[in-house]
């Protein structure tokens, strides 16, 4: 597997997995290996996404099915492996070195075969290599790691070093209780709607949840307003406390962190400060942008950062803007920001939003029929929070009225934002914000020129015509200038496509659809 997935999924998902065991006694028809995973997340990630392919390896291997069973670890500190009395047990990597070992029949044949495949699918040592060059066979008995072992033996020797001893000049308080953990408990992974427009946040923050401290620290996710930053930082800290309810874990507003350094200073109580901060397992920190010009604030959130970071505790942000944006913030500070993962939330596409509209409808147990939602979501388009809030306004609507939710109620419920829609974003007022905002002539928009520095914003414009209004492509061309319907096509595929690759342009593009929204 190591050859097949990227180096990141391969040492979040399989590399730390734990030994498992193997039943192969009478009446059972396959080869069966119990692996214990610690917790919920790794748990359904890895039985959806990787389950099947160990399974096929194991089976081929073998030379026989393998049924791979996945269950919750014990709690206990010193959980011991799982034995299934009158069967076999041995770690699943051992097989995949070794061959299977069955007691009623010799192993050096299907060792030899298993060691061989395994071999060739890797690119391996030939029969003829040295034998010090070659993995060693491990005692039967031994328990090893699973995804160690089904990684290539090289990178074995590229184990992360264990996590340093905590500080112990910092007092040592008990964890906060659930209520002041202060996570929503409503905003979970289950009820976040998964799109291309937060996929990569989403996937990392999953990461994060099933192994806290290992990867992608910090995690800095950023975005507009309402596009579920905060949804998904709550989401994380919620999937580490159903694992492990004794974490210290701890999500605020940056003005709350502001907040503390206040009335520590005025009290002169900073141990305080650090006894809060310095010994939590997970920091949820939103909008730090509001650190700005704060340079106290800065010195004493630097500090946490620092310590926490060296007990291998996770920080996860948001923003508005990526790290390199942010302004009136220490250098050291934001080249920290940008040092893990960093990673933006977009406004959601048109499907995305459908699915927001069916999901949030179903719980509240009223139906939404599709051709509603998506007249929903043709028309809010700026982000989650305000298609929610449009969402309501129908719901509403329907139920005072004792009416049938369809697109003529729909239309009624939202008749007052659909004429502010309207009245503020044409194809004049695009080019008007767009030229503002590149700094160019109104007139450049209409004109014949095709220096970058103009044509760059005129295709933006275009790009947002045909996103934000219902003019068809020949209509906008005509508006720019008289251009052909085929010079519009190319800029909004052009931009679009540049807008998945190029962080800076999409936060660009963001700013000014929020500007355009007002």
């Amino acid at each position: 597997m190591a050859t097949e997935l990227p180096e990141q999924q391969f040492n979040t998902w399989i590399r730390p997995l734990p030994p498992a065991v193997v039943a192969d006694g009478a009446g059972l028809d396959a080869l069966v290996f119990s692996l214990r995973v610690p917790n919920r997340f790794k748990l359904d990630w890895i039985r959806n996404q990787y389950a099947g392919r160990i399974e096929s390896i194991l089976s081929e291997l073998a030379g026989k099915p393998a049924r791979l069973e996945l269950a919750l670890a014990a709690r206990e500190p010193m959980a011991r492996p799982m034995t299934a009395p009158s069967h076999q047990a041995m770690a699943v990597g051992q097989i995949l070195h070794n061959g299977l070992r069955p007691v009623t029949q010799p192993a050096v044949q299907l060792a030899a075969s298993a060691a061989s495949h395994l071999n060739l699918k890797r690119g391996g040592s030939t029969p003829g290599q040295p034998v010090a060059q070659r993995p060693q066979p491990q005692p039967m008995g031994s328990q090893q790691n699973f995804g160690q072992l089904l990684q290539p033996p090289q990178a074995q020797l590229q184990q992360p070093l264990p996590a340093p001893s905590q500080p112990q000049n910092l007092p040592q308080n008990l964890p906060p209780s659930a209520s002041r953990h202060r996570i929503n408990s409503a905003l979970t992974f289950d009820n976040l709607v998964p799109g291309r427009a937060n996929q990569m946040a989403r996937t990392a923050a999953l990461h994060v949840a099933g192994a806290p401290g290992q990867m992608y620290n910090p995690l800095f996710i950023y975005g507009g307003v309402g596009l579920g930053k905060t949804h998904l930082i709550h989401a994380v800290g919620n999937a580490l406390l159903r694992d492990k309810p004794d974490a210290r874990v701890l999500y605020l507003h940056a003005e709350q962190f502001i907040s503390d350094v206040v009335k520590n200073y005025q009290r002169k109580t900073f141990d305080e400060l650090k006894a809060k901060y310095h010994s939590l397992d997970l920091l949820l920190i939103d909008d730090v942008q509001f650190f700005a010009g704060k340079e106290r604030t800065q010195e004493e959130f630097f500090n946490a950062f620092e310590a926490l970071l060296a007990k291998r505790a996770h920080i996860i942000m948001t923003s508005d803007t990526y790290p390199k944006g942010l302004a009136d913030i220490d250098e050291r500070l934001t080249s920290r920001f940008d040092a893990g993962l960093t990673v933006a939330i977009e406004p959601p596409e048109l499907e995305m939003r459908v699915a927001i509209l069916i999901k949030k409808a179903e719980a509240e147990q009223t139906p939404m029929p599709e051709d509603v939602a998506f007249f929903i979501a043709k028309n809010v388009r700026a982000n989650v929070r305000e298609l929610e809030g449009a969402l309501r306004k129908v719901l509403a609507y329907s139920r005072f009225s004792h009416k049938e939710i369809n697109i003529q109620l729909a239309r009624e419920a939202l008749k007052d934002l659909l004429s502010i829609q309207n009245r503020q974003v044409s194809v004049e007022n695009i080019q008007k914000t767009v030229a503002d905002f590149y700094k160019i002539k109104i007139a450049d928009m209409y004109s014949k020129k095709r220096p970058a520095s103009i044509a760059r914003p005129r295709q933006i414009a275009m790009y947002l015509a045909k996103e934000m209004t219902q003019k068809s492509l020949p209509e906008i061309g005509e508006l720019f200038g008289g251009r052909d319907h085929t010079t519009v096509l190319h800029a909004v595929r052009k931009i679009g496509g540049e807008r998945q690759k190029n962080t800076e342009l999409n936060q660009q593009l963001h700013v000014l659809e929020q500007t355009l929204k007002g």
